[in-house]
């Protein structure tokens, strides 16, 4: 079995009392890790430690900070064999989802590698009236970073490159499923030269999630929350964040739309919905849940899809597709797949549940009174939603409470270009899949899928505090006063 710990000042640490929990296979129900289960003392330990080096971090020269972020990506990507087998063992995910991840993390880093500059000699200088104004970003401190076990290497990475590059340290909060590759992830990064406690991290059972965030974001030093994860868990740490006025970066959960219209190139519209709704069976936040088409080409694109899907249940091994988390994951899915049949819906492919497998399934004809219509799936279920019209498209799009990824095709781009306009999602692509992500862009969600941006000079944004700072001549006569 894995041994994971935390990392607080240094790696291999063990929780205050001694706890441990255990992680279990979502494969074979074995144990796979016996990990520290930190609480909220623990949790004060990891936030002193984090404080104590934020000086030493912040005032380190950008080409320093550099040079260690290069170090500590050049030191990912040769482990990344080491972090498939624990990815596989821990989580079930297939080789090259995860190595996946770990190519995406490293651009992560090299764009990070440009913001330390940036925030050193961000400014701007105006004079009125004799007095010099001055504003400037200056890091803020302790940050706050929880990421989930869906991407777990890539989401990990931003969670805490990012403020690290501003000039922040990191407190990261790991996340149970996978509790081995998380805290493996941190001792890499932190073997590269950053200081010690520049990111520490913790580990917890289910049961003490809340105890543990609460005396986080508690802790005076902590400046910064940022969580990507479901909006259900969301919720629930904004409220914790907002008690003690904490701001957040939140991104949340997703009900991505793929947009068909009449002039679209159907064959790559369908190449695309197929990879955003089944690469690593849609437990993505961009995976396409819903794809809204134009009822004149409706047809011929579900023949399309059909061609898509057929060809990935051919693949050799179920294995090749892979599983959901676990089982429950799988069993939630079938009642969202019963009762859109229940209702009328159609299943042209797929659809049969076992164990934490469930096979890339196609619905047509979804309604507005299925379940599945609204509710995030978070599995291999691509639902064909009919529109008569381009107006009656972007309506159905914006018929959730969500608003994170978008798709459009089109032959048109000036339409296209329109209609994202009247989309409320934080990101639209034309004629591309859902799925997809640039670490220089602002990547984040409108709605309830969150506030706040990932990605590029967006972050300085949200790491950083904005302060104005006067030079004035002294003198005697202010306002009102004689």
């Amino acid at each position: 079995m894995y041994q994971a710990k935390l990392h607080i000042r240094a790696a291999g640490v063990d929780a205050r009392d001694g706890a441990t929990f255990e992680r279990v296979s979502p494969v074979d129900g074995q144990p796979v890790t016996t990990a520290a289960a930190a609480g909220p003392r623990d949790a004060r330990d990891a936030a002193n430690a984090a404080a104590a080096a934020f000086a030493g971090w912040r005032d380190m020269p950008a080409e320093r900070k550099c040079a260690i972020l290069a170090r500590a990506r050049d030191a990912l990507v040769a482990r990344s064999e080491e972090l498939v087998e624990v990815a596989g063992r821990e989580l079930g995910s297939t080789p090259d989802w995860i190595r996946f991840n770990i190519a995406i993390a490293a651009q992560v880093i090299d764009e990070a590698l440009k913001i330390p500059a940036q925030v050193e000699s961000w400014g701007k200088t105006s004079e009125k009236d004799g007095i010099t104004s001055h504003q400037i970003r200056q890091p803020v401190g302790v940050v706050l970073a929880i990421a989930p076990w869906n991407a777990p290497v890539t989401l990990a990475v931003r969670a805490i490159i990012w403020p690290l590059a501003c000039g922040n340290t990191v407190v990261f909060k790991g996340s149970e499923l996978c509790p081995k590759l998380h805290s493996l992830i941190v001792d890499i990064l932190c073997e590269a030269g950053l200081p010690d406690g520049a990111v520490a991290s913790v580990l917890h059972a289910p049961e003490q999630a809340e105890a543990v965030v609460e005396a986080l974001a508690a802790h005076h030093a902590v400046r910064r929350i940022n969580f990507t994860g479901s909006t259900r868990i969301g919720r629930r740490i904004a409220g914790i964040a907002a008690r003690h006025l904490k701001p957040c970066l939140m991104e949340l959960s997703g009900k991505a739309a793929l947009v068909v219209l009449e002039d679209a190139d159907l064959p790559a519209a369908a190449r695309a919905a197929a990879y955003g709704a089944y690469f690593n069976q849609g437990q993505i936040c961009m995976t396409t849940e819903r794809i809204v088409v134009v009822e004149a080409v409706a047809d011929a694109f579900v023949a399309e899809m059909e061609a898509e899907c057929a060809a990935l249940l051919t693949r050799k091994g179920r294995h090749k597709v892979g599983d959901l988390i676990n089982a429950e994951a799988a069993r939630r899915v079938g009642r969202l797949i019963e009762d859109a049949l229940s209702r009328q819906a159609v299943l042209k492919i797929g659809g049969e549940v076992s164990g934490a497998s469930v096979q890339p399934t196609l619905l047509d004809r979804v309604t507005s009174e299925m379940k599945i219509y609204s509710e995030e799936s978070f599995g291999p279920v691509a639902a064909i939603i009919r529109a008569r019209d381009e107006d009656e498209a972007v309506t159905i799009v914006n018929d959730t409470e969500y608003g994170l990824v978008s798709s459009i095709y089109s032959a048109d781009t000036d339409r296209a270009r329109r209609l994202a306009a009247r989309i409320e999602t934080g990101v639209c692509h034309i004629n591309g899949p859902t799925v997809f992500d640039d670490p220089a862009m602002p990547f984040g969600g409108m709605k309830a899928s969150g506030y706040g941006r990932f990605g590029g000079e967006a972050v300085i944004n949200e790491f950083t505090e904005l302060r104005w700072i006067t030079i004035q001549e002294p003198r005697g006569d202010f306002p009102f006063w004689t």
